[in-house]
């Protein structure tokens, strides 16, 4: 199963020796893949409803926002890298159960580069 979405946001990385030093913004897509092991009564592994659910709650804390300033970024750096881990971490925290776990979420920062992120 795989669910699409976005979420606008600007970020600055510290520490970065070139212009993404300076804030600036990002239309982010995300893909967020589940993984089922047994389908239910009805032959599903979840409904993309219930991704869809959980992403846009998380998503809506960092929609046209300034993820410097959000917990955990403002300790930690705003890499695309670790926008998708923290994304990981936080839908498998709300989606993972016995039968279903989210397996990885991939990170557009733009149209031609991105990032994955799994602990499988």
């Amino acid at each position: 199963m795989k669910v699409v979405t976005d979420f606008a946001a600007a970020h600055a990385l510290r520490d970065y020796p070139g212009v993404c030093a300076r804030l600036h913004g990002h239309n982010w897509k995300v893909e967020i893949e589940v993984t089922a092991s047994q389908l239910d009564n009805i032959g599903m592994g979840l409904d993309f409803g219930d991704i869809k659910t959980a992403a846009k709650k998380l998503l809506g804390d960092l929609d046209h926002r300034n993820l410097n300033d959000l917990e955990p970024f403002d300790s930690i750096n705003p890499t695309a890298e670790n926008i998708a881990a923290h994304l990981y971490k936080n839908l498998s925290h709300e989606l993972n159960t016995e039968n279903v776990s989210v397996s990885k979420v991939t990170l557009w920062e733009t149209e031609r580069a991105c990032v994955s992120y799994t602990e499988r």
